[in-house]
């Protein structure tokens, strides 16, 4: 078996006796990256073990780890990313042992793991990356046709585009937060079916879409295109993501360029940055696609990925959520080495840390739509809550949180809750 393999096995364990759980989120197999502090203590660079961090900046101080001696004392993975897949093996095959119950390094000195593990109830999650760039794709065929068929004829649901290319637009890196950060209800134009011109106050069907994104590890120079078949070797990690929408205002904007303010206010990514070695063994077959793609989207293979994914929603008096939506990763029509290979086709330079986003990942049943926007019909027909109340869109004080996992033999491999509170917006002047 491989190192890697060894890093994965199904039977491996370890001495953080919460991270055996069967329903631990962050078993030894998994190993997600993230950026903490704690009361008093500067940012730095840890990775998820049951319910601790384990610090690296801990560690490669102290000469335990074997790495750049100063790469995990940072506010960010980009100093670690940027060392490249050759030290992210070796980081990781280093933890797992050092983790692993067999291994008495940390297990047998109670100064070191006094220093290094850090409960993570006593923690603050950080944005765990640096993003230079951000890019979102609506590469899910289901989420697609629902909306097209929203908007336009049923029979005409996919534009001509959508089955030949990933379709994707430009975001804004700096609105991207971490799990956690309450995000504030936007203001902008709203235009009224029964008005001729548009009003200006607050966002009135502000959205969901359930998302996964993933971190370039690996950039690529200007000019030079990244092929589809070595794609997914320039790809660090993944993360839940949540691409906050604000529908009313979509509809007026999006015409003729596309989204704009109706996205730009916030962005929300989980803090832990799970990544392709552990989720290595969740591969899986892709969706047939017709047509055929062309030839620089082409790659043999398995690219999808089988990880599981909710959304619920708890209204601010409640005493728990509702859980909206279940669908799959394993959904989506276009690979993550396809948008990545799309975007550099050009001649686009991505840089590490760039986050590109999946687009809503709907599934086929009506329990798997990812967006509020399908679910109630644009608002038609709202889901009804535990507490008996309805939404059509999210109202202040609602809670919305998504979650995802790999399910494993006898462990599962998660990211983590992706959570945000809604507060009232700001009064309109």
């Amino acid at each position: 078996m491989s190192q890697q393999d060894m890093t994965t096995a199904p039977d491996l364990k370890s001495w953080v006796e919460s991270a055996n759980a069967a329903d631990s989120e962050f078993p030894i197999q998994n190993l997600p990256y993230g950026v903490f502090s704690t009361k008093n203590g500067a940012p730095r660079v840890g990775v998820a073990i049951g319910d601790s961090i384990l610090d690296l900046a801990v560690l490669a101080g102290e000469g335990v780890l074997q790495c750049k001696p100063d790469v995990f004392a940072r506010a960010s993975l980009n100093d670690f990313i940027a060392e490249g897949p050759a030290t992210w093996r070796s980081v990781r095959e280093q933890v797992s042992a050092l983790l692993s119950a067999s291994d008495q390094t940390l297990q047998g000195n109670a100064a070191l793991r006094a220093t290094s593990l850090v409960p993570q109830s006593e923690a603050a999650m950080l944005l765990p990356v640096e993003i230079p760039g951000y890019t979102d794709f609506y590469s899910s065929k289901e989420h697609a046709t629902n909306v097209g068929s929203l908007f336009r004829d049923p029979k005409n649901a996919l534009l001509p585009n959508w089955s030949e290319i990933p379709i994707g637009y430009n975001g804004r890196a700096s609105s991207v937060i971490v799990s956690g950060t309450p995000v504030r209800r936007p203001n902008g134009q709203i235009k009224l079916p029964d008005q001729e011109r548009p009003v200006f106050g607050a966002c009135r069907k502000l959205d969901i879409e359930l998302e996964t994104g993933f971190i370039v590890g690996v950039p690529n120079a200007l000019g030079d295109p990244i092929p589809c078949e070595e794609a997914e070797k320039h790809i660090f990690g993944m993360v839940l993501l949540n691409d906050w929408s604000a529908r009313d205002f979509q509809a007026w904007e999006y015409v003729p360029l596309g989204p704009f303010n109706a996205k730009t206010f916030a962005t929300t990514i989980s803090p832990w940055v799970v990544t392709m070695d552990a989720l290595a063994p969740f591969r899986t077959t892709q969706p047939k696609q017709d047509p055929q793609p062309l030839a620089y989207l082409q790659h043999a293979g398995d690219h999808a990925f089988d990880i599981q994914l909710e959304a619920l929603i708890k209204p601010q008096n409640a005493a728990e959520p509702t859980t909206i939506a279940r669908t799959n990763f394993k959904y989506m029509y276009w690979t993550m080495a396809q948008q990545l290979a799309h975007h550099t086709v050009s001649g686009c330079n991505t840089r590490v840390g760039d986050l590109m986003g999946s687009g809503t990942i709907s599934g086929p049943t009506p329990d798997s739509l990812g967006s509020l926007l399908e679910m109630t019909f644009n608002g038609r027909e709202p889901v009804t809550l535990k507490t008996g109340e309805k939404r059509a869109f999210i109202e202040d004080g609602d809670e919305l949180t998504l979650r995802g996992w790999c399910q494993g033999n006898g462990y599962r491999v998660g990211f983590g809750p992706c959570t945000g509170v809604i507060l009232p917006a700001h009064p309109a002047k």
